[in-house]
């Protein structure tokens, strides 16, 4: 039944990102996704230093109450998509992506110093989606950087058929 649940999610967020605002969730009734993989990353760590405190977007990764920067494979958790993590009073929202993320489930929680990062560690969590992000941006981003195979990767899977091979 693990193998079943991805896909089920990926075709969730995929028709809700399609469809009008009829299927958002509402902040009185949000999706409620279970056991959802996390772990954390920060812009000091080796392989993120030539990114500095930047996200895929350009913009600084932030934490703070109101809004926390998380990095997702943007074909399963598209670009914007808010949620929050039963459990904390945390608004959490995709704003990056991540190499080793692509094609996995795991989500990887930004934080601003080491010692938070590996206070986190890896948690399986209940994700409270508060808002789907845009496949439609995301897809436009990622094919400007089509040339990175995990870019491309991301794409084809969000994509019906092989436009985005033009545009490599």
């Amino acid at each position: 039944m693990a193998r079943i649940f991805p896909s089920a999610l990926l075709l969730v967020l995929f028709f809700s990102g399609m469809s009008g605002s009829g299927s958002e969730p509402s902040p009185e009734r949000p999706l409620l996704v279970r056991g959802v993989r996390t772990t954390a990353y920060t812009h000091t760590e080796a392989d993120h230093l030539i990114y500095g405190n930047r996200s895929a977007l350009g913009t600084e990764l932030r934490y703070t109450p109101e809004y926390h920067s998380v990095a997702a494979d943007w074909s399963r958790f598209p670009l914007g998509t808010k949620f929050r993590i039963r459990g904390y009073d945390r608004v959490f929202v995709v704003d990056d992506y991540g190499s080793a993320l692509v094609g996995t489930h795991t989500i990887d929680l930004y934080f601003p110093d080491k010692d938070r990062m590996n206070g986190w560690g890896l948690r399986l969590v209940d994700l409270e989606i508060l808002s789907f992000g845009s496949f439609h941006e995301s897809r436009k981003i990622l094919a400007a950087r089509a040339k990175n195979r995990y870019c491309l990767a991301m794409l084809a899977s969000m994509t019906t058929d092989d436009w985005y091979q033009t545009h490599r």
